[in-house]
């Protein structure tokens, strides 16, 4: 949609509506984790564990000594790192489903989102840069852990063309990372 804003200035808007799906959030957790200081560390450290499980289960096939406690503390710690984006997806999702439907307005001053709770605006100042996947474009905070981040989905847009503005939006005014 084109707005006039009654100068030679033209304002362009793009909605969306959705409500928050555990993949949505997935994605968008996984994406800040790339940029993010610690997210290295949910990363890599399920290699580093499961490379040592897999030497300690070598080591007990092999018939020789190993720790069994050791090997548990491994696996779990492995799939806990690995699985740590979907868990904190679901948690989100929980929260965010009591939250109703999301509508979000993105426009050249930023980002308007509104539910059946809350309504909170977020200039682009507030979150400078932004990442995009296949599910969604993520909004993030320039401190080195990306703390605040806002998830905009796209299946929450109401035309697939909308991507091509929202992001011709995005780069106007955030760095894309």
């Amino acid at each position: 949609m084109v707005m006039d804003m009654g100068r030679d200035a033209v304002q362009d808007v793009v909605e969306l509506r959705y409500r928050p799906e555990v993949a949505d959030l997935t994605s968008a957790l996984r994406a800040r984790q790339r940029v993010s200081r610690v997210g290295w560390i949910y990363r890599w450290t399920p290699f580093v564990t499961g490379f040592g499980a897999l030497v300690e289960l070598v080591t007990a096939i092999e018939g020789k000594d190993f720790s069994p406690g050791m090997l548990v503390l491994m696996v779990v710690t492995t799939l806990a790192l690995a699985l740590a984006p979907w868990l904190g997806a679901r948690a989100f999702q929980k929260l965010a489903v009591r939250q109703g439907l999301f509508r979000v307005t993105v426009t050249e001053a930023g980002v308007a989102v509104a539910n059946d709770n809350v309504t909170a605006s977020v200039n682009w100042v507030a979150q400078p840069r932004y990442l995009e996947t296949a599910r969604v474009f993520v909004l993030l905070s320039d401190d080195k852990n990306a703390t605040a981040f806002t998830m905009l989905p796209k299946s929450g847009l109401a035309d697939p063309a909308d991507a091509d503005r929202l992001r011709a939006i995005l780069d106007r005014h955030l760095k894309r990372v």
